[in-house]
């Protein structure tokens, strides 16, 4: 992530994956993992983003025993309340001292059909509630060879920018939508290039000041044996991880990137 002020951010996202009970285990077995090795909590932040059902159970054990890691949500209701069925407010989120929220991962926009308007009003009902919105932005296979890496990724990231203001606190994460799950990730020369434009875009919507702070990760079939590599590009701070942030002791190596592998 090259030399700047910017902590880096390694999130997991379980997807629907672990009960309560399950998750319970997971965030300590993954704390004791940490400090077991001896690392630093304040040189990376941690967040994990459980399904919703688990959110109570893992803020509770978060809060008794001071476990160091950010608590999120995989999704968030545009809508403040009312007769919205299944649908869930960022207002009960930040009760539950939930600080970031995932919005336009590319398994909602694909299965939930959600496009860059619904995208863009759950930003802004997530800053309404002081959650940080995580926005996920991301090409297919199709787009990648019709209209390039970076074309796509800035166009939703324009969309989701709109109306926002330029001291708001996000996150992007930018996730090639043919690296997700298939095992096949971006090269780091990839993921600097479009991360590069997507902070390009950042100062030109929110301003330079904003671009400098805001943080970008990558995402896309991350693990530990690549975790280094796109840490060292500039304008990636953290990373989105999936599938292997299901596992303690492989989300603990890419956690403690900065000492498996020099940076």
């Amino acid at each position: 992530m090259g030399v700047n002020s910017r902590t880096p951010l390694i999130a997991g996202n379980w997807k629907m994956n672990l009960d309560h009970l399950q998750a319970v285990a997971f965030v300590q077995k993954l704390h004791w993992t940490l400090k077991d090795a001896k690392h630093e909590d304040g040189s990376v932040e941690v967040a994990v983003f459980p399904p919703f059902t688990d959110i109570r159970s893992v803020q509770t054990l978060i809060d008794a025993d001071k476990i160091p890691f950010a608590l999120g949500a995989q999704d968030v209701s545009a809508h403040d309340s009312g007769a919205y069925t299944g649908e869930v407010s960022g207002a009960f989120l930040a009760k539950l001292d939930a600080k970031y929220v995932i919005i336009g991962h590319s398994e909602r926009r694909e299965y939930h059909c959600e496009g860059d308007d619904i995208v863009a009003a759950k930003v802004k009902a997530s800053l309404r509630h002081g959650l940080v919105p995580v926005i996920c932005v991301g090409e297919t296979a199709g787009d990648l060879e019709k209209f390039g890496a970076s074309a796509v990724p800035v166009s939703q990231l324009e969309a989701a920018l709109e109306g926002v203001s330029p001291k708001a606190d996000i996150v992007v994460a930018y996730e090639p939508v043919w690296a997700i799950g298939s095992g096949q990730a971006a090269t780091p020369q990839q993921a600097q290039d479009v991360c590069a434009a997507l902070r390009a875009v950042i100062a030109k919507v929110l301003g330079d000041e904003a671009a400098a702070r805001t943080r970008i990760l990558y995402g896309g079939s991350v693990k530990s044996g690549n975790i280094a590599s796109f840490m060292r590009e500039p304008d990636v701070d953290g990373a989105l991880v999936g599938g292997a942030s299901l596992v303690v002791d492989e989300f603990a190596a890419i956690i403690r990137f900065e000492k498996h592998v020099g940076v």
